[in-house]
């Protein structure tokens, strides 16, 4: 008899909700994972309403860690039984963009991006990691799962926008909106070495967490236009680099217009709506500014793990302090529900499985 288990997942486009589907088989080189603590992701949202087209009944959730349940005969670095974390992005490593280096893009445009895109998600009381052996990472004593699955997206991302914007040591960066991406960017920015960081947003408590994880102003863009605040602080010569962290255009172009020629815009948000994104012509030099625009989509993989974990356990960043709520799984509809609307004060909630 087919064992199986509850996942939360999107029908259609607009309709979530559970459903059973059986515990997943690993095979040789892959893995199933007992689930123990998630993360709900705005992009999750997005991709309910849409954003990368139809799915039908497909499990919802890329940002999970927990134990190993069952391994494929080819796994030898973990046993079963042990606590595991593994990033939103698996790739597979032996795709032409693989080894072009471009793991996140694995096999296809933003095909490292597998969980809820193409193929079933973390949402359930078990998941599949494909590649595992190059995939899952142990988790240390010291981590817990509730500040270990951080570094599944937030972490990575956020870090990611970080290093693609090319801080100079000492340099200056603005980093537009402080959501959980934004701001782990703020502490990227800072680990990087920038001397001077700017953060924008308008919620008090993610201003707040913005100063908490570095920030040295955060501008109210409610209260300042933040571009002319921006080039205020910086004696009109705006900085050296910029992360957009919230996929709008508004941001994307004040991001273009702050940014110093040579310097460097970082893409880590997520533009779910539209057709295009429009560059601002005379901020951008009429296309010759010495301006360069750069989009990724975050590294995965254990390397990439362990190292976001050795940042954990060794107190260089904490990502609980943008844990808001608390959900039992059988809840997560309600947590998924507030990602939509933001009600609450909501900034990131964390799904307990155990």
């Amino acid at each position: 008899m087919v064992k199986t288990m509850k996942a939360f997942v999107m029908k259609k486009i607009g309709e979530v909700g559970f459903t059973e589907k059986p515990i997943p088989e690993p095979g040789p080189n892959d893995a199933v994972i007992k689930t123990t603590k998630a993360l709900v992701c705005t992009s999750d949202v997005h991709t309910v309403k849409g954003a990368i087209g139809e799915r039908e009944n497909q499990t919802l959730g890329h940002e999970a860690v927990g134990v190993a349940y069952k391994l494929g005969s080819e796994v030898n670095e973990v046993k079963e039984g042990d606590r595991v974390a593994v990033n939103a992005i698996t790739p597979c490593y032996k795709c032409e963009n693989c080894i072009r280096g471009f793991t996140s893009q694995c096999q296809q445009l933003l095909g490292g991006w597998k969980f809820a895109n193409i193929k079933d998600g973390v949402f359930s009381e078990y998941f599949h990691v494909n590649d595992a052996e190059a995939n899952l990472t142990l988790i240390p004593d010291s981590v817990p799962d509730e500040a270990a699955v951080y570094a599944a997206d937030m972490l990575s991302t956020g870090f990611m926008g970080a290093e693609n914007a090319d801080i100079p040591m000492g340099g200056s960066v603005a980093v537009f909106a402080q959501g959980p991406v934004g701001l782990m960017a703020t502490v990227g920015a800072r680990l990087q070495g920038a001397s001077l960081v700017i953060a924008v947003d308008t919620i008090p408590r993610r201003m707040e967490l913005a100063k908490q994880y570095g920030a040295d102003f955060v501008i109210d863009f409610r209260k300042a236009e933040p571009v002319e605040e921006i080039l205020r602080l910086t004696d009109g010569k705006g900085v050296d680099s910029t992360i957009e962290a919230l996929g709008a255009q508004i941001t994307f172009e004040a991001c273009i217009k702050v940014t110093k020629p040579g310097g460097t815009i970082s893409i880590t948000g997520y533009f779910g709506e539209g057709d295009y994104v429009k560059i601002p012509r005379l901020e951008w030099g009429v296309g010759m500014g010495d301006k360069t625009i750069r989009t990724g989509l975050c590294p995965g993989g254990k390397v990439r793990m362990q190292r976001l974990l050795r940042l954990i356990e060794n107190g260089r960043v904490d990502p609980t302090l943008m844990t808001t709520h608390k959900f039992k799984f059988d809840e997560v509809d309600k947590a998924f529900h507030l990602m939509d609307t933001k009600d609450d004060d909501i900034l990131k909630p964390l799904i307990l499985f155990d």
